[in-house]
């Protein structure tokens, strides 16, 4: 049998990482800012809304939690799936890749971010488009770099580099 005694405020320090769970309260101090992962409850608490490991910094309190999605940055390299395969349709003309890259949305791979086989640098016609899944198809594993993050935080990927495929 395990006794777990919870302590309900404890001052802030920042020399040993402290645990909260979501509704715990973090301090009851006053001038301290709240960062992602908390909220004020009105009577100058501080509390957590995720469960996580509280970092301070300064006068900034927030708190990392345990399990979180890949938030993307222009230059990360990634290894991500393949999981559709978006040819030309009649209103859009899509030719793109959709990758999963365990981030918040699907991340897209466009044709024309691609290196043809054997390297040739050209204009992508409409005979590579008929040929995207005989480049990739589903399930298959690539990597890749970021290009660009969308407005929506969707990443855009590109493999124009041979040291990716």
């Amino acid at each position: 049998l395990i006794k777990v005694t919870l302590t309900r405020d404890r001052k802030m320090d920042h020399t040993s990482p402290r645990l909260v769970a979501p509704g715990e309260i973090i301090t009851r101090e006053t001038g301290f800012m709240r960062g992602h992962g908390t909220y004020s409850d009105g009577d100058d608490k501080l509390v957590a809304s995720v469960a996580g490991v509280v970092e301070r910094v300064n006068k900034l309190i927030c708190v990392r939690p345990f399990k979180t999605r890949y938030n993307g940055e222009i230059g990360d390299v990634v290894v991500g799936r393949v999981t559709e395969v978006r040819t030309c349709s009649l209103r859009v003309q899509q030719k793109r890749w959709k990758i999963e890259t365990f981030s918040r949305l699907d991340s897209v791979l466009l044709l024309s971010a691609i290196n043809l086989p054997g390297g040739i640098l050209r204009r992508r016609s409409a005979q590579d488009e008929l040929m995207m899944r005989e480049l990739l198809k589903e399930s298959d594993l690539i990597s890749a770099e970021v290009q660009q993050i969308f407005s929506d935080g969707a990443l855009s990927l590109h493999t124009r580099s041979m040291k990716y495929g």
